[in-house]
Parts: C-alpha cells; sequence; structure tokens
C-alpha cells in the first residue's frame, strides 16, 4: 500500500496533471504578457469610453438647446406650401419621381405600392416608379400584376426590372435613373419596400427644395408599425429612437451632417447627379452618397415631425444580417473616404472635423467596439487577472451616464433600460466583428442580405397555429460566437463568486444569460417554417 501511495504522489492522475500543466503555463504568461496586455487594452478602453462619453454629452447638451431655442427647419429655412398657378396650371409644380427598390417582398409590396400610389400630387406631375428585382417569378408576377392595377386607376406607374442584381439595390436605383422619361423629373423620392408614407408627405417636403437651391435632401423619421410585437423589437426601438430624436436632429440643427437613412427621404436629382450618382463600392450606398454630396457643399434637413410607417426586423436571424450591414458598411464607407473627405477644399474644416470624428470614428468604430471589448472581454478578464483593475469611474460612472442619454429618445420603455444594456452588449459582438470586416475589407464586406420583413403575414398565421410549435432547425438556431462569448462570461461569473473581489458576478451572469439566450436563438419572433 505505501508503494501505491507514494506512486500515486510521483503520478497524479490525468486530469489533476493538465490542470497542473494549464495552471504552469497560465504562471509563466501572467506576468510578462497578460498582464501587460490587459492594462494596455483597460488604457485603450477608457480612452474610447472618453470619446463616447464626451460625444453623448455633446449631443445632450445640444438637443436640450434645440428643445429649448432651437427654430424649426421650416423656420431655419424658407418654407413656403405649394399654391396653384391658373395660368400655367400644373406645371407650376415640380415633376416628382417616386422610387421603390424592392427584392421577393411578397409580404409587403401591396403596401408599399398603395402608400406610394396615394401621395397627394397632381397626377401628372408625379411617376411612380417599381424598381424589382426579384428572383422569384410568382413574386416578380404578383408584382407586376399589382402595379397593372394601378396603372388602370389612372397612376402613372413604371415597373422595371433588369437582367442581373449587379449593385444590389444601389445598382437598382442608378439603373432606376436611366430611364428616359426620367429626365423631366426635378426631384426623386425613395421608400423601401416596407415604407408606407402617409398622403401629405410630398406636401411637406418638396417646398424645402423648391424654395432653397442649397438643400439636396429633406429626410423624414421612421415609424415603427411593430414596435411592440416583441422584447427584440422594443430594444431596437430603442437604439434608433436615439439615432432620430439626437443625432439626426443634432446634425441638421448645426448645419453639420447627417446621413441618408436610405428611405423616407427626397432628393434634388441635380444634387444625385453632382455628387457621382449611386455606387456600390460599400454596402450602405445611402450613406456614400449623403457623404459626397455634403463634400460638394449641399445642405440636408431633417423633418422630425415628419414620420413615415416602416417594420422593425422581428426575427434574430434577420436583424443580425441588417446590423452585419449597418456595421460593416460605414467601417468600410470611412477607410474608402477618409483622405477624400481631408482633403476636400468645398466645406469647413469644423464639417470635416464632425464627419471624421464624430459621425464616423466615434459612433460607427468606436462606439461598437469598445461596448464588446471593454464591458465583454476586458472587465470579465480583470476577474482572473486582479493585478489589473478598472477605475469605478470607468467601469460605471460613464457608461450609466451613456445609457441614461442614451434611453432618452424612448421615455416610454425607461423600464426596460436594463434588458436594453444586456441586449446591445449581446449585438456589439456581431458589430464588432462586422466593424473589423469593414475595416480589413475581407470575408463578408461586400455581403448584402434583404432584411425579411414579415408585413401582416405574422398576425395571419399565428392564430390559427397557435397551438403548433414553430418547426425550427437547429442548426438555424444556434448561435456558436454568441455561445461561446456567454461561456466565457459565466466562467469569469463563477471565479469572481468564489474568489474574487470585484462583485462583477451580478453582472457577468446576467450578460452570459443574455448571451446564452441569443445564442440559442430564443429571441425575436419565431416564424413557422410552413
Amino acid at each position: 500500500m505505501d508503494r501505491v501511495s507514494s506512486a500515486s504522489n510521483i503520478f497524479p492522475t490525468g486530469r489533476d496533471d493538465i490542470t497542473g500543466q494549464f495552471g504552469l503555463i497560465w504562471q509563466v504568461l501572467k506576468e510578462p504578457l497578460i498582464v501587460p496586455a490587459l492594462k494596455l487594452l483597460v488604457v485603450v478602453c477608457l480612452g474610447m469610453s472618453i470619446m463616447l462619453f464626451i460625444e453623448r454629452v455633446y449631443m445632450g447638451i445640444v438637443i436640450v438647446f434645440v428643445k429649448l431655442f432651437g427654430k424649426k427647419p421650416n423656420k431655419m429655412y424658407k418654407w413656403e406650401p405649394m399654391k396653384d398657378d391658373i395660368e400655367v396650371g400644373n406645371s407650376a409644380y415640380p415633376m416628382v419621381l417616386v422610387q421603390i427598390p424592392m427584392y421577393n417582398e411578397k409580404e409587403v409590396y401591396q403596401l408599399s405600392i398603395g402608400a406610394a400610389c396615394g401621395l397627394s400630387w397632381p397626377s401628372d406631375r408625379i411617376i411612380i416608379q417599381v424598381l424589382d428585382d426579384s428572383t422569384d417569378p410568382a413574386i416578380k408576377s404578383l408584382v407586376e400584376l399589382e402595379c397593372q392595377r394601378w396603372a388602370s386607376k389612372g397612376i402613372n406607374i413604371k415597373y422595371e426590372i433588369r437582367d442581373n442584381r449587379k449593385g444590389y439595390k444601389a445598382g437598382a436605383l442608378k439603373e432606376g435613373m436611366k430611364h428616359s422619361y426620367v429626365k423631366q423629373c426635378d426631384y426623386v423620392a425613395i421608400f423601401d419596400a416596407d415604407f408606407q408614407p402617409e398622403p401629405n408627405y410630398l406636401w411637406r417636403t418638396i417646398p424645402f427644395l423648391v424654395h432653397n437651391p442649397e438643400i439636396a435632401l429633406v429626410q423624414a423619421r421612421w415609424k415603427f408599425v411593430n414596435s411592440d410585437e416583441c422584447l427584440m423589437t422594443r430594444m431596437q426601438e430603442m437604439s434608433l429612437d436615439y439615432h432620430f430624436t439626437v443625432e439626426q436632429e443634432v446634425g441638421s440643427a448645426t448645419y453639420a451632417f447627417f446621413g441618408f437613412n436610405g428611405t423616407a427621404g427626397v432628393w434634388r436629382i441635380s444634387a444625385v447627379n453632382e455628387a457621382g450618382g449611386w455606387k456600390d463600392r460599400t454596402t450602405v450606398e445611402d450613406m456614400d452618397l449623403a457623404v459626397r454630396a455634403s463634400l460638394k457643399g449641399w445642405k440636408f434637413v431633417y423633418v422630425g415631425d415628419l414620420k413615415v410607417k416602416n417594420e422593425l426586423p422581428s426575427t434574430f436571424k434577420a436583424y443580425r444580417y441588417q446590423q452585419h450591414r449597418w456595421s460593416c458598411g460605414p467601417a468600410n464607407l470611412f477607410k474608402k473616404m477618409a483622405i477624400e473627405i481631408i482633403k476636400n477644399k468645398k466645406v469647413s474644416l469644423w464639417k470635416k472635423c464632425y464627419v471624421i470624428y464624430s459621425f464616423f470614428f466615434v459612433r460607427k468604430i468606436v462606439a461598437h467596439i469598445v461596448t464588446f471589448v471593454f464591458y465583454c472581454v476586458v472587465l470579465p478578464s480583470t476577474v482572473l487577472v486582479p493585478e489589473v483593475s478598472v477605475p469605478k469611474w470607468g467601469a460605471v460612472y460613464i457608461p450609466s451616464i451613456v445609457t441614461l442619454l442614451n434611453a432618452v429618445g424612448t421615455p416610454r420603455s425607461l423600464h426596460l433600460m436594463v434588458f436594453w444594456i444586456l441586449f446591445e452588449n449581446v449585438m456589439s459582438l456581431h458589430r464588432t466583428k462586422a466593424t473589423f470586416i469593414g475595416l480589413l475589407e475581407i470575408g463578408r464586406v461586400n455581403e448584402w442580405v434583404v432584411t425579411e420583413k414579415l408585413g401582416d403575414a405574422l398576425k395571419g398565421k399565428l392564430p390559427a397555429k397557435a397551438t403548433k410549435k414553430p418547426r425550427i432547425r437547429i442548426r438555424e438556431r444556434l448561435h456558436l460566437l454568441e455561445l461561446c462569448a456567454g461561456a466565457y462570461l459565466f466562467f469569469c461569473g463563477c471565479y469572481d463568486f468564489a474568489f474574487g473581489k470585484n462583485r462583477y458576478y451580478i453582472f457577468l451572469f446576467l450578460q452570459s444569460i443574455a448571451f446564452f439566450i441569443a445564442g440559442f436563438g430564443y429571441i425575436g419572433t419565431f416564424v413557422p417554417n410552413s
């Protein structure tokens, strides 16, 4: 027995041996490599947090002054309602082109075409152009039939198709502008397939362009018809409301710059042409055009009280694809245009600084990276490396203030703030990955997946199948990156609970649960496959 006992001391069990080897490697690497690297990351992340904090505070101060003392757009610029002229008749009104790009939009094509055809404007001074890139012959037939139905009612509607999808949406819009009848148009209004403008939309936007020759774009706000559909759509509403209530408003009110949202806006066609037209070099063709037009000296107007109804993506798959495009595209565009913006001589130094630093660098790059790297990697890692600490102002105070400033756009959802924080941190993983893909121009940099819209289809399906569980394949629901992040955060939470002194474990456990929920696909709306 003594020999066996002594042998077991000399030759420990396999599991203990492996654990000991990992512990030895950890101790060897910790002091010379891990601790300095983590300290550097803490400094970098704190620097980015301060940048984001200053940006949010600046935005908050400006929006308070705008709301209290600022002038509305129709006071900042000349705005008069369009009036009839008996002598010239309807020719007094400018010719308006309305473009509706769509791709296999079976659930919403009738809504968008119907809303566009319902716009109040002299019938001989408006052209509705449906740009159908659908690949499903059945859907193409339905869309064409809908256009013919409206044409039979006297609506000047054109159904346009092309033999390829080169350039995706940008390619469709560019191709649409080549038709001969477009030459007679002065302005072009663009609505994505799920957008439903009110009949008075053109009456409220066109006067800005008619009476102010320096204005190139009039952008309206989005109104979400399905924001209460599920918790995920409520979270999206909180993020987008800040964008429309604060970011777009500040950019417009300070005569600086704001990005075209790709839809619910009216462009001066001459400004589009002068800026070089639509380009498909990135997945954010709308932002690309807006930046180029701004560099030519054109001004934009944001009309926040003019709202256009549309639909938020309510499935997690659709939302992930959308966020990849919205994060990758701006980073890629920043890489392509930074030098061009710096060298531009037509705009002021203030505008160039605003576009490069505030619009692109802080909002489109820093905001994504710091959210994931700091709160989901660095902060949890300090639990395992107690030699590295994060000051309380960086770990608690700054993120709390930034969160409160972000939440002001949606007061009705303040009670959901904790869920919003956890959800945004989960999505920051996807956005950070997409941002680096855009900056490095690798992998899925030019991937374009049209955001799935459900329209009224889901409402019609659910009651009849309420007793049946949606048939969703496990492979389609599992997201390995989210599951790995959740496992790491859970491990750090357990370690902090057992051995740590930071007391981060409450946050770590909650955040790991959020990652697991997303990783297993239990978020958003479930759509039955049949």
